[in-house]
């Protein structure tokens, strides 16, 4: 038996059937790279998605983790410690808001929001306790804690886990016209919504759909929240997928073409070495959040805040956000000849270095699944996402050589499919 069976076999054996990986166990990663038990090795088009934009295992981020754990690892929030408070003013200044929250997973951080919305409803908006609505779109995925799936239209996150959370509602993704509809509600406290959304399979919404959603959030005085937990830290090109068309990527003087009220991070905040997420607003909406109303004994610990740091200084330091705008466009262009020599590709969109093929699948998934196979088997690990999509995300340390590579080994195994 070889000894990935093994592996397989204890998690099935011993752990809650609530995935279902590809049988690959993973040992060893380096950059764009990963090893299995047996040795071989993959290109990684997945990055635990998008939390390992730095690469695995970037030398920076482990001497962060590694001299940070030889001082203090955990004080919990009952006492100051000296990482969190120049943590939270770097970060604030890098993403331009007065205040930061800092939190552990990705739907953490999101309920967080949920959260100092409602609070904001009530302190300066002046809604009716217990009478706030936030607005959520059609196709969303936030993460699956209860008063996430509540807003999800996904039947797997919320078959057979009711009953939901109230105050939500749910409009189709990229309409304006029913936008415009439910904001029309006095009721309304914010929008939370994903730039791109990733786990649909990365639906890029019109370009002036952003724009217009805080156009009439400002009109309205409701607050507009961006999840960019999966498609932040320069996976889409720029630091922000919210950064629309400016072309600044975060660092310099100009405006983003839109700033959320509140913005959600996560996954590579930390580069994929431990959990860590923040949300980030302005006094008048943070400060809504008074001692013992919210908080976790982890978050802000000094470890995550060290290693925080130095993922975003990798990011800025190696301006992988202009590297990913690079080769998201190269990787495009060459999946785009696939529609044109295979009349199964259907669709090919992204931003950045966060990409998709549609498939014309008529067997229930099973033709991604089996192609997402063949490419592990050609040294390539990517992932479907809703049966007939492939999700394609490397690390954003990628070099054109090796990506032009990986487009090789893509469209091989696609072709002969």
């Amino acid at each position: 038996m070889k000894q990935s069976q093994r592996y397989i076999d204890l998690e099935h054996e011993f752990g809650a059937h609530n995935y279902h990986p590809l049988p690959v166990v993973l040992s060893r990663g380096e950059g764009v790279f990963l090893w299995d038990v047996e040795g071989k090795r993959y290109y990684d088009f997945l990055s635990a998605y998008s939390a390992v934009n730095q690469g695995h295992c970037h030398p920076r981020l482990v001497k962060a983790l590694k001299d940070q754990a030889d001082q203090l690892t955990l004080t919990s929030r009952a006492f100051y410690n000296d990482q969190l408070g120049p943590f939270e003013k770097y970060i604030a200044e890098y993403f331009d808001y007065d205040k930061v929250l800092m939190a552990n997973s990705g739907v953490e951080a999101v309920e967080t929001a949920i959260k100092l919305c409602r609070r904001w409803g009530y302190d300066k908006k002046g809604l009716t306790d217990q009478s706030a609505k936030i607005i959520f779109a059609t196709g969303n995925f936030h993460g699956r804690t209860m008063g996430v799936i509540s807003a999800s239209t996904d039947p797997s996150s919320t078959g057979g886990f009711g009953p939901y959370m109230s105050g939500y509602v749910i409009v189709p993704y990229n309409d304006k016209d029913a936008m415009r509809e439910a904001l029309e509600d006095p009721n309304v406290a914010g929008v939370l919504v994903e730039p791109i959304q990733g786990e649909a399979g990365v639906v890029v919404p019109d370009a002036d759909y952003l724009p217009f959603i805080q156009s009439l959030c400002k009109a309205k005085n409701v607050l507009l929240i961006a999840d960019e937990v999966q498609t932040g830290i320069a996976r889409t090109g720029k630091l922000l997928a919210t950064c629309g068309n400016c072309n600044c990527q975060g660092f310099c003087e100009n405006k983003p073409e839109v700033k959320p009220d509140i913005l959600i991070l996560g996954k590579a905040l930390s580069g994929g070495i431990l959990p860590v997420s923040a949300v980030l607003a302005d006094d008048e909406i943070m400060l809504c959040i008074k001692p013992g109303e919210h908080g976790s004994t982890f978050g802000g610990n000094p470890l995550a805040c060290a290693v925080a740091h130095e993922a975003l200084e990798v990011i800025r330091d190696e301006r992988l956000d202009q590297n990913a705008e690079i080769l998201g466009i190269i990787f495009r262009e060459r999946m785009q000849s696939l529609i044109t020599k295979n009349p199964k590709v259907l669709l090919v969109r992204g931003k950045g270095l966060l990409n998709a093929i549609v498939l014309d699948d008529h067997e229930e998934g099973h033709m991604a699944w089996d192609i997402c196979i063949k490419l592990a088997e050609n040294g390539l690990l990517a992932k479907p996402t809703h049966g007939n999509i492939i999700r394609f995300a490397p690390p954003l340390v990628m070099t054109e050589d090796q990506l032009h590579e990986c487009c090789d080994i893509i469209e091989r195994v696609i072709m002969e499919s």
